[in-house]
Order: C-alpha cells, then structure tokens, then sequence
C-alpha cells in the first residue's frame, strides 16, 4: 500500500524537493497530484522545480508555445491556484521551458498572485538572481536557481531585460584514442561551466549565507535522457557547495541520476519527473525520486528518498521503498551513486543519514 512516511521526530521540521512539475491541458489542473496528496499534506514545506510556464497557452494547439518544442503548450495561470493548494511554498523558474521572456515574466505575476516563493526568473538579472526564502517555524530556507540549458536569444536575463538566471556550459570535443584505428568512434566531450557566470553564482551564494539558516541550489542542467551527470554539473555543484551552499539538486535529464556527498554535503545530480503531462513524455521517462529532507537544529539530518512514478493517463504515484516499483527505482538510483567519486549509500528504506557538516 503506498503511503506517505513521516521520518519526523522532536522539534524537526520536514521540506519535500520535488523535481520537474509541468501540467498541462487538464481540465482540472490539481488532478495531477490525485495520488500524491498525503505525501505532500505530510510535509511542512515544499519546494519544486516548476518546468511549465504559467503563461496562457496559444488558442491554436497545433501552433506551439515554444516554436522549437514540438506540441509544447504553457500551463495557464489556473495551474497557479492548483499548485498552492497541493502545498508547493516556494518554486524554481530558471530552465530551457521558461521562454520566451515575456512567458516569464507573465509566470512570475501568477506565482506572485497566489503567494507562491520562486527564483531564476525575472524582470531584470538581479531580480532572476534573487532567492526564493520559505521561513517555517523559525526556520529560514533560502533557494537559488539557475539553467545551464537555455536557448541563445530572448531567454536569458540581462541587466534590463526579463528572462532567466544562467550559468551556461561549453563543450569540446577529443577524438577518441582508437580514432585512427576505428574512424567513427565516439568522440571524449569535455564540459565546463562559464568562468564568469559561475562566479557570479558564487556571490549569490555568499550573499545570501548569512541571511538563512540553510541553502540550496536547484540547477536545471545535463543532458536529456542521460543516466549519468557531465563534468560542468559537477563543477557547478562543487563550486557552490564550497562558496557555502548547504545542498545541491537537479533536473532536465527526465532521468533519475545518482547522488553524492562533497565535504559532507548531498549532491543530487537529476530528481527526475514529478508530474509531466507534455504530449511528448507521454509513456516515456516516468521515474523520478521526492527527497524528503529532515531538518533539526537548523541543519540537514537526514534525506529520504522517495519513489515516484507516472502511469499511462500520467497520474503519479509514490511508492514505498520496499514495493516492486520503489525497489526498482531506489535500485537504479543506488547503482549510479555508486558510480560517483562519493556517491550516497542509503539505507534499505531508502534514508540518507548525514552527519553535521564541516564547517
């Protein structure tokens, strides 16, 4: 029986991070999380990634909302409401999905409506660059968000103009050793985050340490399809964890990608999907993991790591750790960790302990 699992104790408080949530042309928008109710009911806070613009969607279906995403229509300022109402206390916007400009900015005002937190996207960079903050209890979170996966023009935020916060990634290409012996052989890609934009997200973060008690980075990032993150992710992920981040997640593969420690903090390299009603992810890439995050003490205590999966009408489903389909998940998802340089070991239930981290 899939229920939702506490993991509370004493004085802690539980936030939920969720991974890609888009919902589009359902007639009643709150329909998506039918399944996930409890689970969402039992947290104290909720973050997601937000991979759906609330603009309105073209009159037109056949005429998409993203000239060079095939079907792609905009969620609707409905899916707003629908999304407080399922719990989501704060979202990050920055991501390849967020275009034009004038989608998001038009997202943004919904989000604003409804009492929504967000980050990575705005009227100008700074705005783009500013934190969602979610205070409980005394508690202060701050999230930062930003894409790596963007398209060239209208996308990203300049100083004056709207869009999203980026780091962008740069790639070259070495023939492979056998290349000689073996025309044809898959090239070595080399990968690595822009030196400028990735300092600028170092003072972001060091900006905003000392005003909360815990911080995340969520990064839109990688490549879609891929089980294993590239070189610019970690990158990216280090460079913030050392600048004074608490916590770094992902998301864009539509994949579960493993996770790892770096100086005692997690590293999850790609959430995967939550809810996605694009016509296009119809049946394909229907995994993905919730991370159910334990805070006492103003700290990070343990993460639990919870199954997720869409079926054919697209309705999601948490499992247990210990149902055929959470096992599937968990396994897959321990395999890629164990692939990392200091990937996660968790327990059979699917629980990452941590212990305080160095300072």
């Amino acid at each position: 029986m899939n229920k939702p699992m506490d993991g509370r104790d004493g004085d802690s408080q539980v936030l939920l991070i969720i991974g890609d949530t888009n919902i589009q042309n359902r007639a009643d928008p709150g329909s998506a999380f039918v399944h996930a109710r409890a689970t969402l009911a039992a947290a104290d806070m909720i973050f997601a990634h937000l991979e759906g613009p609330l603009a309105e969607p073209s009159a037109d279906p056949a005429n998409p909302d993203i000239p060079h995403k095939r079907g792609w229509r905009h969620s609707g300022r409905a899916v707003g409401p629908a999304l407080k109402a399922a719990g989501y206390d704060a979202v990050s916007c920055a991501s390849n999905v967020w275009f034009p400009a004038s989608a998001a900015l038009a997202s943004v005002r919904v989000l604003d409506e409804v009492g929504i937190a967000h980050c990575g996207a705005g009227a100008t960079l700074a705005e783009a660059r500013k934190p969602a903050i979610i205070e409980r209890g005394g508690l202060r979170i701050g999230v930062l968000s930003y894409t790596s996966v963007f398209w060239p023009s209208n996308h990203a935020a300049r100083a004056e103009t709207p869009g999203c916060a980026t780091i962008r990634a740069y790639e070259a290409f070495q023939p492979n050793p056998r290349a000689v012996e073996m025309p044809g052989a898959d090239p070595i890609v080399h990968t690595w985050a822009d030196p400028q934009e990735l300092e600028a997200m170092r003072r972001d973060v060091q900006a905003l340490r000392g005003r909360v008690d815990l911080l995340m980075l969520s990064c839109h990032w990688g490549v879609s399809a891929r089980i294993e993150p590239v070189d610019y992710q970690k990158e990216i992920a280090r460079a913030a964890i050392d600048a004074g981040a608490d916590m770094v997640f992902g998301h864009h593969p539509h994949e579960v990608q493993g996770a790892e420690t770096y100086r005692g903090r997690p590293i999850f390299y790609s959430l995967g999907n939550f809810a996605f009603d694009w016509e296009v992810m119809r049946n394909r890439h229907l995994d993905g993991i919730l991370l159910r995050c334990t805070i006492r003490d103003r700290a990070l205590a343990r993460i639990e790591v919870l199954p997720v999966r869409r079926d054919a009408q697209n309705d999601i489903r948490v499992h247990a750790a210990d149902a055929p389909e959470g096992a599937d998940i968990l396994g897959r998802f321990a395999r890629l960790s164990g692939k990392l340089a200091e990937g996660v070991t968790l327990s059979s239930a699917g629980v990452l302990e941590l212990a305080p981290a160095a300072a």
